[in-house]
């Protein structure tokens, strides 16, 4: 392997071996340093009170699905026989978020 802007190249004798690995070291220890930074900042904006995550219940309650306003519409739509594919994706959501909308109310 040849790289264009350094000129390293990647062989099978022990120089390349080496810079593979110092390559590969450093590659890891950013990664960490990453880590260590994310999880960082994370505790810093949990002991600021800021809630992370999902608020809970937004999963199970009806009245804040984003389908909540369209709740008649799709009533009629049923009825009308149309599938719930072809709702879905008139109310540009997953078939899925839909399904679980109706099962819910």
């Amino acid at each position: 392997m040849w790289t264009v802007k350094d000129n390293y190249r990647l062989g099978e004798d022990i120089q390349s071996k080496v810079l593979a690995f110092a390559f590969g070291l450093s590659a890891e220890i950013e990664r960490n340093l990453i880590s260590q930074r994310t999880k960082e900042a994370l505790a810093r904006k949990k002991s600021e009170g800021v809630v992370l995550g999902r608020p809970k219940g937004r999963k199970n309650d009806p009245r804040k699905s984003k389908l909540y306003g369209k709740k008649n519409l799709i009533k009629k739509m049923l009825d009308q026989g149309m599938s719930i594919n072809k709702i879905a994706k008139m109310c540009h959501v997953d078939r899925n978020t839909l399904a679980r909308f109706l099962k819910n109310i």
